[in-house]
């Protein structure tokens, strides 16, 4: 075995970037710890006789509180809001989510929010957490010339996800998560009253549609859907990233554009 070396600048740099994609963001003690000495400390050490007191309530930590947060009270706040403008401000200042923790900032929408046509996608990456925006790196540039290819730019659809806050290391958002994140989407949805959605891959399929169905055999198939006082006809197709790194189901991909198309002439949107 090699002795530890000191790492150059090209490879602390590489260490780092590593940490970043997969959710480390705290350096917890500048100096390393034996876990292992310090538990046979532990177990060597004599208990101390208890003691009686009456017990002092610790309150959980925010990523604990978070995670039991109770969706009721994000269904009561998603509902308050009027307008599009009102449920950003109300999701900014939401802190039952324990994901917003390790998040950089919130990921809203994108997109014109008049739009009869809206993408839902399943939670922010790496770029997107850094710029804002849904969509915004290789998969956002990806959608845009999917896009392209039927007519459509930024300023026809408009863009959102399922969670609006980026998952540490790009992880599936989890079932309590999401449950937390949902009332805010459905009421994005009614504000917006966009008369055609489209889901981007097998997650933000699942959300939307509440199934369990697996996402290619349940592609480019249409169906109504209703969203609290809102019905739409909705569509679900396959996720750019998932195309970037699948890129013979492109042609999958393609088939649900051209009926995404065909569905935009039929029902004569501009």
């Amino acid at each position: 075995m090699t002795a530890n070396r000191p790492l150059n600048d090209a490879e602390m740099v590489a260490a780092l970037e590593w940490y970043r994609a997969v959710g480390v963001d705290l350096a917890v003690l500048e100096e390393p710890v034996d876990r292992f000495a310090a538990s046979q400390m532990a177990r060597a050490r004599p208990a101390p006789p208890p003691v009686a007191a009456d017990p002092v309530p610790v309150a959980p930590p925010a990523s604990a509180a978070g995670l039991n947060a109770d969706p009721s009270e994000a269904r009561g706040l998603a509902a308050s809001a009027t307008t599009l403008d009102e449920l950003q401000s109300i999701l900014s200042a939401y802190d039952g989510c324990a994901l917003k923790l390790r998040a950089t900032q919130l990921v809203f929408a994108d997109g014109n929010p008049e739009a009869d046509i809206m993408l839902i996608g399943e939670a922010p990456g790496s770029e997107e957490d850094r710029i804002g925006k849904p969509f915004v790196g290789r998969s956002g540039q990806l959608l845009d010339r999917m896009l392209g290819a039927i007519g459509l730019d930024r300023t026809k659809v408009y863009i959102a996800n399922t969670v609006p806050w980026r998952p540490p290391g790009n992880r599936t958002p989890t079932p309590e998560e999401i449950a937390l994140c949902l009332p805010f989407l459905h009421r994005q949805i009614e504000l917006v009253a966009p008369r055609i959605i489209v889901t981007l891959g097998g997650p933000a399929m699942q959300t939307v549609f509440q199934t369990t169905a697996g996402i290619l055999k349940s592609r480019g198939q249409w169906r109504e859907l209703s969203v609290g006082n809102h019905t739409a006809m909705a569509i679900a197709t396959l996720h750019p990233a998932y195309l970037l790194r699948q890129p013979l189901q492109k042609q999958q991909a393609w088939r649900d554009m051209l009926a995404l198309k065909q569905k935009i002439a039929a029902e004569k949107l501009g």
